[in-house]
């Protein structure tokens, strides 16, 4: 490589680093970037995307078993887990090399290594232990995101105890499952195994799935997958695993004593850690933060020109966040006018389960806590015609103003499609919308869009549906 030196180089080719190595390019800085495994990172090779393709595969399967329903008959239905596996991983390697495309197309420089800090505005690239080129930058970002949070004594095997690379690469169906954790990614592959038969058991250590949703969601979340038969069990914690050769046995204490539970596997679902190690850190002025870089507004660490964006960062952590704060970070170092810090609370939060969940801003009660005088609507999916028709009835619209500005505070959903509605409320929070704005917005019929106005109506008592 005859140019070592470049205006901005990024650390990590997730959906945070490839999306600022493209804005500074467009910008018309000269840009590297380096990754040590693979482009799209976490997201698009082992979370989000390959994840969505295999819940599509457990959610046609479930609707295969109720064709009754909608008039339709099948006979032999069934499902090949290696076939199902096969195809999520062929579509991250289809946006993998789609990502290759867009870098070279825009000029980004590509290194294949591990990036490494060497101090003010140089940083090393190394590949099987060897350094293989030395660089400088005036802009380095860090975007290395985060793994699996290993619990000692829960230390994942690949074949008993997983994290969510296992259990999406599964070898077998398993008979039976533990998930422990009922975040996202636990909620998420909890369902999948769910609706392709094993028995499915969740704990979580709270006292509610889903904690960090709306507490009335969080309720209608869990109604929803023990009718679908999954075991949900709340303030608890598994305090043993004990493997054997063909399954392993769980140590659970619960508020009535310990319980134990055998089954297939356990996938551990408690957050992650962030990836700071071994990146140079300690020859920088960056600051660590209850383990996660220290950032300000404007995605700038201690040490002038470093940057850290995503899931190296504090939380959310989110692809959309991260590739937000990326854009956010390459134009104010751009120095164009019009940049604006990020609002947290505009951050969209989905969960792709069954039914789906998604939320932005307060819950009701972070609102009543923050002094809020709330004004709260709901709507049911039962009084809207397109979710009977899809044959997907259950669910629930809820929205929060500020009674005093009519500001939308927050919207909380489950239900069909929900991860595809909640970008509405998304505009309207950016727009700083109010409830008139979005009372006289005209919505069209029939669609599931439809109870987010009722929603809103039915905060002011208006609603016509119900």
């Amino acid at each position: 490589m005859s140019n070592k030196n470049f205006d901005v180089v990024v650390i990590g080719g997730g959906p945070g680093g490839y999306v600022a190595a493209i804005r500074a390019a467009q910008l018309g800085m000269n840009t590297a970037l380096v990754e040590a495994t693979h482009l799209g990172g976490i997201c698009l090779n082992w979370g989000c995307i390959p994840t969505k393709a295999l819940l599509r595969s457990s959610e046609i399967y479930h609707t295969m078993s109720k064709l009754d329903e909608f008039g339709l008959g099948a006979k032999d239905v069934s499902f090949d887990i290696k076939k199902i596996v096969e195809r999520s991983r062929g579509i991250s390697a289809q946006l993998s090399g789609g990502i290759h495309h867009l870098l070279k197309k825009n000029k980004i420089t590509v290194l294949n290594g591990w990036g490494k800090l060497q101090g003010s505005g140089k940083l090393t690239v190394e590949k099987d232990g060897n350094v293989i080129e030395t660089l400088s930058a005036t802009h380095i970002i860090l975007a290395t995101g985060a793994r699996a949070r290993v619990l000692p004594g829960f230390e994942p095997d690949g074949k008993l105890v997983w994290t969510y690379k296992e259990a999406m690469t599964p070898e077998k169906m398993p008979k039976s499952l533990l998930v422990v954790g009922s975040g996202a990614i636990g909620i998420e592959f909890a369902g999948f195994y769910n609706a392709l038969g094993a028995d499915v058991t969740v704990a979580e250590v709270v006292d509610r799935i889903m904690p960090v949703e709306d507490e009335e969601i969080s309720a209608l979340a869990r109604k929803a997958f023990e009718k679908q038969g999954m075991k949900i069990m709340t303030e608890v914690m598994v305090k043993k695993l004990e493997k054997s050769k063909d399954n392993v046995k769980a140590t659970i204490e619960t508020p009535k004593g310990k319980q134990e539970l055998v089954v297939d596997n356990v996938m551990m679902a408690v957050g992650v850690v962030a990836n700071t190690e071994n990146i140079g850190l300690e020859n920088t002025e960056v600051k660590l933060d209850r383990g996660h870089i220290a950032i300000n507004e404007w995605m700038e660490t201690d040490e002038k020109g470093v940057y850290a964006i995503g899931d190296v960062t504090a939380p959310p952590w989110l692809a959309h966040k991260a590739s937000h704060e990326g854009i956010i970070c390459v134009e104010k170092i751009a120095g164009l006018e019009d940049v604006h810090p990020m609002n947290k609370l505009n951050i969209p939060g989905c969960t792709y389960c069954h039914p789906q969940v998604a939320s932005i801003g307060l819950t009701e009660k972070a609102a009543k806590e923050q002094g809020y005088k709330i004004k709260v609507g709901r709507f049911p999916f039962m009084g809207n015609g397109k979710a009977i028709a899809l044959g997907e009835p259950e669910g629930l619209v809820k929205t929060i103003f500020d009674e005093n500005t009519g500001e939308l505070v927050g919207a909380h959903m489950i239900g069909a499609e929900v991860t595809e509605l909640i970008q509405g409320y998304g505009i309207g929070k950016a727009l700083e919308t109010t409830e008139v704005e979005l009372m006289h917005t005209i919505f069209p019929h029939p669609t599931l869009s439809e109870m987010m106005h009722e929603s809103v109506l039915d905060a002011y008592g208006k609603a016509v549906h119900m």
